[in-house]
């Protein structure tokens, strides 16, 4: 049996730069004898570097050929300044998967409205992947993402495919336009009324910075959602993803086992409602 403390080697394939602290790792396990991760959307992997640390990430992808997944790192401390110096090749750390998933079952035949601040549209991509893969199974799609410039977007040329997909709209919104922006300006909710989807048969997943899951959420309500069919991916301070340490300990659930996806009614429950 697999030690789940142990991390397993993982490989470096390719590095994309999202934005100026933003990379994208195409990773492989080094070691296939243990078989492929196998996740679902909404979970993370604990991702470690000898003499910098292990932190928790979310998959970005699907998983795609030969076992090869994904993960965005936005450069923010000492681990992370690390990765982004590695380059093809390199081999780092993997503990997982972790977490629940997102309510695929209650997703089938419902419109699908996804709600991104800056790095939160990591966690939503993988579900997006997952459902354009099965598009015929779901209804109207809508995707709502903003960040702070322009040039903070994750995932550009992929959004532009997205946005050519059948009965999918996409809405892009920054809080600091340059000259050559001709979008939205202004957080999230400034998009909501763009909004052509049935409340009542509307499943919503939202990712971002608390104070914006909180705002977005009442908006969302306002415009006849259902709390039941809301949910958010929720960040909270893991260290060692299988509910040992404690640290991700919130009125009886722990994000890492628990969550991180709750669903509105949960976190109501939790004390993080709206």
């Amino acid at each position: 049996m697999r030690n789940e403390y142990l991390p397993r080697k993982t490989v470096i394939e390719k590095i994309i730069e999202e934005t100026a602290d933003t990379k994208t790792f195409t990773l492989r396990l080094k070691d296939k004898s243990g078989g492929a991760l196998r996740y679902k959307p909404g979970q993370f992997l604990m991702l470690s570097l000898a003499g910098f640390g292990e932190a928790p990430f979310t998959f970005a992808s699907i998983p795609a050929k030969g076992g090869r997944f994904q993960v965005s790192v936005r450069r923010a401390g000492s681990l992370t300044n690390a990765l982004h110096q590695l380059k093809v090749r390199d081999v780092i750390g993997v503990r997982g998967p972790y977490g629940n998933t997102f309510p695929l079952e209650k997703l089938k035949k419902k419109d699908l409205l996804f709600v991104a601040g800056g790095c939160g549209i990591a966690p939503l991509r993988c579900l997006i992947q997952y459902v354009f893969k099965h598009r015929s199974a779901y209804g109207k799609v809508e995707i709502i993402y903003g960040c702070r410039t322009p040039g903070d977007r994750f995932y550009k040329l992929e959004m532009e495919s997205w946005q050519d997909t059948a009965r999918t709209r996409v809405h892009l919104t920054v809080d600091e336009p340059n000259q050559s922006w001709g979008g939205a300006c202004g957080v999230v909710c400034v998009l909501f009324p763009k909004i052509k989807l049935n409340p009542k048969n509307t499943m919503v997943f939202l990712c971002g910075p608390a104070l914006m899951i909180k705002f977005a959420i009442k908006d969302i309500l306002k415009l006849g959602f259902k709390e039941q069919n809301i949910y958010a991916s929720l960040e909270r301070h893991m260290k060692c993803g299988i509910g040992k340490c404690g640290h991700c300990y919130v009125q009886g659930k722990y994000a890492c086992l628990d969550g991180p996806n709750f669903s509105y009614r949960e976190m109501k429950r939790l004390g993080m409602e709206a």
